[in-house]
């Protein structure tokens, strides 16, 4: 992922998507050969040569202060997630950073007690790449699908584009989707030089023409909260609530808590309460049979 590049795409699609008349500019003369704004229209906005912010806008981003590239995010309207991507990028364009493998995070016990300890959620714990590090019984449960694959770390986004049966996981699939590639690009921009994040996105790049299409929008998000509806294969539909929080560790990267919940008294409530206790029976199962053969 060439930091440039990663630039140039970034502000030239969240340029493309803003009007004149949403930036508050008279309409411009003659026909626009290409959507949204021009680049000198945004300098105006931001108030620097149109020089200035072609240079930028070609990759030319390392020293450039806080107090224009907030002048810059302004003038594109960016999001909370978008400006934070937008100094990300900026960060990573500086010099003397080497391209590195993280370590692999030790999730230590105490936080795996936290995550057991929460019996009636499903809670998983996981890092930028969506690589699930650990879960408690009903995490565990709630993402079975995820967990058939063999190879592990499991991993949502693999699963999500890779495996056919995420269609029917995600009702929504095209927002899960969408919602999956932004986060990944989110992570990049933080640390492009992860070469097990560039081997991910290479091989979803190389398979998936709707990971390809969704990658290519240069789009980013923040995932705190909001609602996800699963069909799960052993209990059906489950409509819960999920709050996301960053979970420190001692390693390189810190993980995201993510916690589902029901809403009380409804069907989604009844049917995690149900996959809760197929969670435990299959879990006792797996232990009667440990012991009879040992």
């Amino acid at each position: 992922m060439d930091n440039r590049s990663e630039i140039r795409d970034f502000l030239a699609t969240r340029r493309a998507r803003i009007t004149p008349e949403q930036a508050g500019l008279l309409p411009g003369g003659g026909r626009r050969r290409v959507p949204g704004l021009r680049r000198e229209e945004v300098a105006v906005l931001a108030g620097v040569s149109t020089d200035w912010y072609i240079r930028l806008e070609k990759g030319h981003i390392a020293g450039v202060s806080e107090d224009v590239l907030e002048a810059v995010a302004r003038a594109l309207q960016l999001d909370e997630a978008e400006r934070a991507h937008l100094f990300d990028l900026a960060r990573a364009a500086r010099p003397s950073r080497a391209i590195r493998r993280p370590g692999r995070v030790q999730v230590r016990p105490r936080v795996q007690w936290m995550l057991d300890s929460i019996g009636s959620s499903a809670v998983i714990a996981l890092n930028g790449r969506m690589d699930i590090l650990a879960a408690n019984t009903l995490g565990r449960a709630l993402y079975s699908p995820v967990f058939d694959d063999p190879r592990r770390p499991a991993n949502i986004a693999r699963f999500q584009f890779l495996d056919p049966r995420a269609r029917d996981f995600h009702p929504d699939w095209n927002g899960a989707a969408n919602t999956t590639a932004a986060i990944l690009r989110t992570e990049a921009g933080r640390d492009p030089h992860d070469k097990d994040l560039r081997d991910l996105i290479g091989e979803l790049s190389t398979v998936s023409e709707e990971f390809r299409t969704r990658w290519a929008a240069h789009d980013v998000r923040i995932h705190r909260t909001g609602i996800k509806t699963f069909r799960h294969p052993v209990v059906g539909t489950l409509d819960l609530i999920y709050h996301s929080t960053s979970l420190p560790t001692e390693g390189h990267e810190d993980l995201a808590m993510t916690v589902y919940t029901a809403e009380p008294g409804t069907a989604s409530e009844d049917a995690l309460t149900l996959l809760a206790t197929w969670a435990a029976t299959d879990a006792q199962q797996e232990q009667d049979a440990s012991a009879d053969m040992s």
